[in-house]
């Protein structure tokens, strides 16, 4: 008896490939050109857009576009036939995310439900490929050990034959001439600091879980900010607050960070002008380990600006803080916006 060949697979209109890149590598090409097989269109959506430089996100959103269309030119696909989303990262809205991934990828096939997802279920991180059930989902054949997360040691760590051997040409050149800028050096430093700091710990009998404070203070429509002087994120904004005292309460944490870190006058209340508080728990919201902040939002209503007596805090107005991210240490953006939205 002849089995009938399986009946191939109508060809989509749009693919939708949903990924970071932080670096694109071979596997992700691998995926790419499968993709390319069965769309006319491939629609790449690079994640952690807008966001400061970090070691796990080194690269702009527009810096892996341009590699991933290098890569996939040097691989002979017409330019025409790949299409880019940029969306942010929403820590603590994953409606925001959802709703930005759609209007990005609508913005491109105009209506048409003519649309595929493309991936691969291996472990939670890749939960979002259930949330698009308006998508087919065309799972890829493509298996590969390689991650991201091991071409970044591997660049950071000047293993540059291990970093050739992961990425493909255009990618490799990409790296090789970003490794000359004050951008990798600054990178490469906050790199090393993160591994010496995981390692002063490593040998607790449990993994720790640190506790911090912080304080969203806001005054006519402006929001107090700090100016980071050290590592991780050097140069970058963030809310007043730390790690919180072995005899404080979480209040008076975040208190003391404030006045100290600012220099805001004593006494101007803060305990009375407390508008709300939340827990910010998101696993992987630090690069320094498993931090838990609580933040409270203190609204000290409307008039002059209060002096700051320290150097690096500034009032920030409240339309330019929300309008970029990419100024924002780790996920203190996401906080300040969360207590903002609220109203």
């Amino acid at each position: 008896m002849t089995v009938p060949a399986p009946a191939p697979r109508r060809r989509r209109t749009f693919g939708v490939y949903v990924g970071r890149f932080e670096p694109p590598h071979t596997a992700h090409l691998g995926v790419m050109l499968e993709a390319l097989d069965s769309v006319q269109k491939l629609i790449i959506v690079i994640g952690s857009a807008r966001a400061a430089r970090t070691s796990k996100n080194p690269f702009t959103a527009e810096e892996r576009q341009e590699i991933i269309a290098a890569m996939l030119q040097e691989a002979g696909i017409p330019k025409p036939r790949v299409l880019f989303v940029h969306v942010r990262d929403y820590f603590y809205n994953e409606t925001l995310w959802l709703s930005e991934v759609q209007r990005g990828v609508q913005a491109h096939t105009r209506g048409s439900s003519d649309v595929a997802l493309i991936g691969h279920i291996k472990d939670e991180s890749s939960y979002y490929l259930r949330s698009f059930p308006a998508w087919e989902f065309i799972p890829t054949h493509v298996q590969s050990d390689l991650s991201a997360t091991a071409v970044r040691r591997a660049f950071f760590e000047d293993r540059l034959d291990d970093v050739s051997g992961m990425v493909p040409p255009a990618v490799h050149a990409f790296l090789s001439t970003f490794r000359q800028t004050t951008e990798y050096a600054d990178l490469r430093a906050e790199y090393d600091y993160l591994r010496e700091y995981r390692e002063s710990w490593k040998d607790a009998p449990f993994p720790p879980v640190f506790l911090t404070a912080d304080g969203v203070v806001t005054r006519s429509g402006h929001v107090l900010l700090i100016r980071r002087d050290g590592l991780p994120g050097r140069g970058r904004l963030a809310m007043p607050g730390g790690f919180v005292g072995q005899h404080e309460t979480l209040l008076e944490c975040a208190m003391r960070k404030v006045r100290g870190e600012s220099g805001l006058n004593a006494a101007i209340p803060l305990d009375t002008q407390l508008r709300s508080q939340k827990v910010f728990d998101y696993s992987d919201r630090s690069l320094r380990g498993r931090t838990v902040t609580h933040a409270f939002h203190f609204d000290l209503g409307i008039g002059q600006l209060p002096v700051l007596g320290e150097k690096g805090a500034l009032w920030m107005p409240l339309g330019d803080a929300m309008a970029q991210p990419e100024l924002f240490f780790e996920d203190h953006h996401a906080i300040i916006e969360h207590f903002l939205m609220r109203g």
